[in-house]
């Protein structure tokens, strides 16, 4: 079992609210996770697709039998009805003097999610989102392991390559066949999969809707339906450009990242290590497994923005602490990394308090003009230290 870095924030969370929704892809670790806490103090544990568990929260009050227990729901998502009286349960418990770390729910969807949980439960509910496995929750020398194969826990650790490129491709099938059409029965599975595939082979590019929806042979309203499915599902990320105070024309379309590594290498039949080193496809791959990596350790708060002007300026990542304070990041897969002008001349556009180099080697140092250049793990330590 690898001990996730999460794990220590949920514990804090159940500390301080009534309850904690715990977000992520199926397959992610969420359940593992939880069943770790629940480990630790009295609790129950429901699997809202589990038949039996579903008719034992036909009647909601029944959860008041578990008043000192902490209660785990998996996969709330199927039941949302049960918000409402979750929240009478907590105010009575708050009533009381006893309303912290009550629930803890587990939910494979983000959007629909946290609008049921916003309306019913505002002021009651904290919220954290398990990504994939990151380089500082993995053992040293597994970076490329951890590249080709994706973050998803059961991929990582497979015995092979070829056994690991077996479970993503059977995850992609299930999620197609079985888990999308429970939020949304007017997908078809084989046009998904085909977006799904696009989108690997264009990761990282700047979203061009017409293009893809032609090459698809459906409307753009349908192919943006396509879309919020899969980044409601954390499946893809949409990186939106930043946008200030600046006196030149920038790029308006958002990029798109899938978010996990190992997913996109199995929808492109890239099963080695070799192979990927080779493919068109290794300098996005990079790009989008990095930012994943960071944004897995960056602090909630903090907003994820891409950088790009007309005239060329450019930054792979900005990340935004406030108004007045910004990192700029560069991605480089080379192990001689300079900063192009571009970046220099985007960092001086944004105000970028800090900029930063991420490369593929495995020492820091400092170049001109104090871009700090460093391996991933060195960028997630500085990260994980504010």
């Amino acid at each position: 079992m690898i001990l996730r870095a999460a794990q220590v924030d949920i514990v804090r969370l159940l500390e301080e609210q009534a309850a904690v929704a715990l977000l992520g892809p199926r397959q992610v670790g969420k359940t593992t996770l939880a069943h770790a806490i629940a480990a630790t103090r009295p609790s129950v544990y429901f699997d809202l697709e589990n038949p039996e568990d579903r008719i034992q929260l036909e009647t909601p009050g029944n959860l008041t039998r578990y008043r000192d227990k902490l209660v785990v729901l998996d996969e709330i998502q199927r039941l949302p009805g049960l918000f409402e009286p979750i929240r009478g349960i907590i105010d009575g418990y708050r009533r009381d003097g006893d309303g912290i770390g009550k629930f803890l729910f587990l939910g494979s969807a983000s959007i629909d999610l946290l609008r049921q949980t916003s309306e019913s439960l505002a002021g009651r509910i904290a919220y954290r989102e398990l990504a994939p496995l990151n380089v500082l929750e993995t053992t040293e020398d597994t970076d490329d392991r951890l590249w080709l194969r994706g973050g998803f826990p059961d991929a990582f650790l497979a015995r092979s390559d070829r056994s690991s490129m077996t479970w993503r491709r059977d995850f992609v099938r299930t999620y197609l066949e079985r888990d999308i059409p429970q939020f949304d029965a007017r997908v078809p599975g084989e046009t998904l999969r085909r977006f799904w595939t696009m989108l690997a082979h264009s990761q990282g590019a700047l979203l061009n809707a017409s293009k893809l929806s032609s090459a698809l042979a459906i409307d753009t309203r349908t192919l943006n339906r396509y879309m919020d499915l899969l980044v409601d599902l954390l499946l893809v990320r949409r990186l939106e450009p930043w946008h200030g105070n600046v006196k030149k024309r920038l790029v308006r379309s958002p990029k798109t990242y899938l978010r996990d590594s190992g997913i996109v290498h199995s929808l492109l039949n890239i099963d080695s290590i070799e192979s990927l080193l080779s493919h068109p496809i290794t300098g996005m791959s990079w790009e989008g497994h990095v930012i994943e990596n960071i944004l897995s350790v960056a602090p909630d708060w903090v907003q994820p923005y891409f950088f790009r002007t007309v005239r060329g300026a450019e930054i792979d990542l900005v990340l935004e602490f406030g108004p007045d304070r910004r990192w700029a990041i560069e991605i480089k897969r080379s192990m001689t990394p300079k900063p192009s002008p571009g970046f220099h001349n985007g960092c001086e556009d944004i105000g970028a308090e800090r900029r930063f180099i991420v490369y593929a080697g495995d020492r820091e140092f400092m170049q001109n003009d104090d871009v700090e250049t460093l391996p991933l793990e060195g960028m997630l330590r500085a990260l994980d230290s504010i």
